[in-house]
């Protein structure tokens, strides 16, 4: 079951849902907007290896924008920060975003319970396109928890994305062990 507007604001109210910046506006019918961050990263090899750390370059968009190309993972992250400790936050792109050619996730959509912060963004492109920082560039959805929770991601010890941030964060997969 996914939460409409009216439960929405009453998480909210409750503590349970965590919007920073909060833009009444911003709340659609089951659904609450997300913007694009100031900060995009790329990796420094073209060649990312799993079991290594890739390192990244972060960069700030400039105020007159920054044009994507289509053969370049960018890392993106949302202007919000989020908390969720009573449902299951999913981010998804906007019609609009995908109707630029703008894919906002490779697998990453969901969140865990528990998840607090900003969401980095797993962003390509169709072809060229020009991004700003502050545009909407997401939709985050929430859905009902069945059943009792044993450990929220905030309190994981191993959880590798707990670590307050602005900017976006690259692979932890070297953090596995396989």
């Amino acid at each position: 079951m996914i939460l409409s507007d009216k439960r929405i604001l009453e998480e909210i109210d409750k503590g349970t849902i965590i919007i920073e910046p909060f833009d009444r506006s911003c709340l659609g019918t089951n659904s609450y907007d997300v913007h694009l961050g100031k900060y995009l990263a790329t990796y420094k090899s073209r060649v990312l290896d799993a079991k290594k750390h890739n390192e990244i370059e972060h960069f700030e968009i400039p105020k007159d924008g920054f044009v994507l190309h289509p053969g370049t993972l960018y890392l993106g992250v949302t202007l919000e920060y989020t908390e969720t400790h009573g449902h299951v936050p999913f981010l998804e792109g906007k019609s609009s975003t995908g109707r630029l050619g703008i894919d906002i996730h490779a697998t990453a959509g969901k969140g865990d319970v528990g998840f607090c912060n900003t969401w980095t963004l797993e962003i390509s492109v169709a072809q060229p396109v020009k991004i700003y920082a502050g545009m909407p560039i997401g939709q985050l959805i929430y859905f009902v928890v069945e059943g009792n929770i044993e450990t929220m991601y905030n309190s994981k010890g191993n959880a590798k994305y707990n670590n307050k941030t602005t900017k976006p964060v690259e692979s932890m997969m070297w953090k596995n062990v396989f």
